[in-house]
């Protein structure tokens, strides 16, 4: 029955979208093609912000500046219990989702998902975001220059987030 229903869903929904735009007397298919021009452009004028942020990952990494992050980190975050696979996790989470998910899912195949790490690991994905990467898009999309205090709550909160993850899953699973 959830199958049939998730099939069916987005079609209804465009249907009952165009039906009331139409019974509101909107002129439906010129509105569509307008919002496929302004999503265009957006689009267009966001690729600076994105190349900007793939070279800043692919320097991040390729410097040796995670690798580096990761050791200076490593010693007090195994004084606390918190397990040193985790940290690259912890550092590239905020930059690169596609990165962390790799790297989510390279410590679940090797350590298993009902593991410690594992469990963290996949918590601490569901429990923080891309802060830089959502920064440098919407800012940039709507043409916002100054982004420091967005910049310091949004990693701010992923620390949080990192904090909480190692908490309750220690809590829970420890």
């Amino acid at each position: 029955m959830s199958v049939n229903a998730s099939i069916w869903i987005i079609p209804l929904l465009i249907g009952f979208i165009l039906a009331y735009g139409t019974w509101k007397r909107v002129p439906t298919y010129e509105t569509f093609v307008e919002g496929g021009k302004e999503g265009l452009s957006i689009a267009v004028s966001i690729v600076p912000y994105l190349v900007g942020m793939m070279v800043a990952i692919s320097v991040f990494r390729a410097s040796g500046a995670m690798a580096f992050l990761s050791g200076l980190l490593r010693v007090p975050l195994e004084a606390v219990g918190v397990p040193t696979e985790i940290v690259p996790l912890a550092l590239i989470r905020p930059i690169s989702g596609t990165g962390a998910l790799a790297m989510t899912t390279d410590i679940i195949s090797t350590y298993g998902p009902d593991s410690f790490i594992g469990r963290l690991a996949s918590t601490m994905q569901g429990s923080t975001d891309t802060t830089l990467y959502v920064i440098t898009v919407y800012f940039g999309a709507i043409g916002i220059k100054r982004m420091g205090n967005a910049l310091k709550v949004g990693l701010l909160a992923d620390l949080v987030g990192m904090a909480a993850a190692i908490i309750f899953v220690t809590l829970v699973f420890g």
